[in-house]
């Protein structure tokens, strides 16, 4: 069945009445004296987090803004894959698909889509515009629970190349961060007849073996090294317990929204390019907005089921971030300052043989589209107007 059709969020009153039935009697923990965000997120912000959620955010205008957008689904290798597809007014525009990861959705774009689609509109070249594709993962969002499993990223990667041919795209672009980044990585490798290019807002340097390669880097690689290895040790909980236990997680997520959110607020804070909250990063109902789409589709475990997919050891989990990655196209990475991950440049270059741009910001983190989207469109169109129309290695 290769049927696309028309899609539009609507999602029940009672829906919305039984999330705030449930805000209202959630049970709070107690929490050690002093200790802030050092052992989870605080219970005064999440006191005062949830109480704006249940009394000031408004679903109703996010799902306006959400629907505002043309919105599709369509039954790809058993599964419904629901996704954005904006067309440009420029009617050359190079098609490009955009995939998230977690804990984010696809709304996370919803800021980038129409300075991509028309430039023209914000001050920019009517040549840099894209027809953009933003579909959910399976197990995301409105792509909602995959109902087999083997869905690992590359079993998405050819999901989204079939979705492309569907569309009609011979040649376009694929960009991604977090997961978004292995699977568009895993398109490359699976379409290489139609994937142009691969641009990604993240990518993982895993420390190689060779000691002297260790020796030979300045302070500002050695500094981001430690914080890779230190993120590792010390802040990847979440792996592990969704790369080996997704089930069992998925009973208090799907249960507690509160739970929900606090699960998915930490790494608002941690990744991002915030300061004491995250939304000095990111706008708190964008935020909400993205907590509120995991409940309200019940998403928690089984968007989870990807990280045991595709990581059931830690040895293919590196293999799955890591590379290295034999391509064909070109490849830009544009690294921003606070992501979850420091990459080092010389490495990448050992793990993407076809680099061709590499873009290092002085702000923004992890959720790049949300934090910085006018950085990260601008860098999207520079490294395809470097692609298509010619131009040098940077």
């Amino acid at each position: 069945m290769t049927q696309i059709r028309p899609f539009r969020i609507d999602i029940p009153q009672a829906d919305i009445d039984d999330l705030n039935r449930r805000i209202d009697a959630t049970r709070w923990p107690v929490e050690l004296p002093g200790v802030g965000w050092s052992r989870g997120v605080p219970v005064g912000y999440l006191r005062e987090l949830a109480r704006y959620w249940r009394e000031s955010y408004k679903w109703r205008a996010a799902e306006e803004q959400l629907n505002k957008f043309p919105q599709y689904l369509t039954e790809i290798d058993g599964t419904d894959v629901h996704f954005w597809h904006v067309r440009s007014p420029e009617p050359d525009a190079t098609p490009l698909i955009l995939t998230h990861g977690w804990p984010g959705t696809f709304a996370e774009f919803s800021a980038v889509l129409e300075p991509l689609t028309n430039p023209a509109a914000y001050g920019g070249d009517p040549a840099d515009a894209f027809h953009v594709v933003v579909p959910s993962i399976p197990g995301y969002g409105f792509s909602g629970p995959t109902g087999d499993t083997g869905w690992d990223v590359s079993r998405v990667a050819r999901a989204w190349a079939e979705l492309m041919r569907r569309l009609g795209y011979d040649r376009y672009l694929a960009q991604g961060g977090d997961w978004g980044m292995p699977i568009s990585l895993q398109l490359g490798l699976a379409d290489p007849e139609h994937v142009a290019a691969v641009h990604l807002n993240m990518f993982v340097t895993f420390p190689p073996p060779d000691p002297e390669a260790l020796s030979a880097l300045d302070d500002a690689d050695r500094a981001r090294l430690e914080f890779t290895v230190d993120f590792a040790q010390h802040a990847a909980g979440w792996q592990k317990i969704q790369g080996t236990r997704p089930q069992t997680l998925a009973y208090g997520l799907t249960d507690s929204p509160v739970g929900q959110l606090a699960w998915i607020v930490e790494k608002f804070k941690e990744w991002t390019d915030s300061g004491e909250v995250p939304e000095d990063a990111v706008d708190r109902d964008a935020l909400l907005t993205n907590v509120t789409i995991y409940w309200l589709t019940a998403t928690a475990g089984p968007s989870a089921q990807l990280y045991f997919e595709s990581a059931h050891d830690d040895q293919q989990f590196a293999q799955t971030w890591g590379g290295p990655w034999p391509l064909e196209m070109p490849v830009g990475v544009a690294v921003f300052p606070r992501d979850a991950v420091r990459p080092i440049r010389r490495f990448a270059e050992q793990l993407l043989p076809t680099l061709r741009r590499w873009t290092e910001f002085d702000r923004g983190g992890h959720f790049a589209a949300l934090e910085q989207p006018e950085l990260l469109v601008g860098d999207i169109a520079a490294f395809s107007r470097d692609v298509f129309r010619g131009g040098g290695r940077s």
